[in-house]
């Protein structure tokens, strides 16, 4: 790895910060929607989730979406705590990690995100890690809600290794869903799947620079 990558571009949920997808499902649950898990998987998601997540749906819009998919007057505060439920926190070693692989790499950070997630991650980051520019831990970081393009589509890894002349072919992507690990592929990098079942990526890369 060491003579053919100078770059790597990592994902953010459930590579550096533990997601829970099944907590947003329970936390509407338990407002009386037992269904919201057939609207939202990491696999596949409904329409309003993706057009929230590349910017074209404001967050008023998004959660106007969700009121008419469950069809109740869930206030904003409400929504927005159920949606956020489901982020978890960073160990701070994959932090370590990451600030040990910018000794020798390119590192970079590429997420499907939206703008309720991004002020609400990056205050867990700030409470629990103590990091107060969290985009300043990359060499550059880019959040699908603001560049408008998503995983697995192949301009998003494009875009992102354009706007750092990075090349594809000398670069390592890394997500725990395999769905983006075969676009990243498809758009000429090397890419490696997270399985978050059988380690984290501070032990992937362990294994990986061995």
């Amino acid at each position: 790895m060491k003579g053919d990558i100078d770059t790597i571009l990592l994902d953010l949920g459930g590579v550096l910060i533990d997601v829970y997808y099944e907590r947003t499902a329970h936390a509407f649950a338990a407002l009386g929607f037992s269904d919201f898990d057939r609207l939202y998987s990491q696999a596949k998601q409904d329409h309003l989730f993706d057009g929230f997540e590349t910017g074209t749906l404001s967050p008023a819009d998004f959660r106007d979406g969700v009121r008419r998919l469950l069809g109740n007057e869930l206030d904003d505060a409400t929504i927005d705590h159920c949606w956020n439920a489901m982020l978890g926190t960073i160990p701070p070693s994959r932090m370590e990690t990451v600030a040990d692989l910018r000794r020798c790499y390119r590192v970079l950070l590429l997420s499907n995100t939206n703008a309720i997630h991004v002020p609400a991650f990056t205050e867990i980051i700030h409470r629990e890690n103590g990091i107060t520019d969290f985009k300043g831990c990359f060499d550059g970081a880019y959040y699908s809600c603001e560049i408008g393009l998503r995983k697995p589509d192949a301009p998003s890894y494009l875009h992102v290794l354009e706007q750092q002349g990075a090349s594809p072919e000398r670069t390592l992507f890394v997500d725990d869903s395999i769905q983006h690990v075969v676009g990243a592929q498809a758009a000429g990098l090397h890419a490696e799947h997270l399985d978050t079942r059988r380690e984290d990526v501070t032990a992937l890369f362990a294994r990986l620079l061995a």
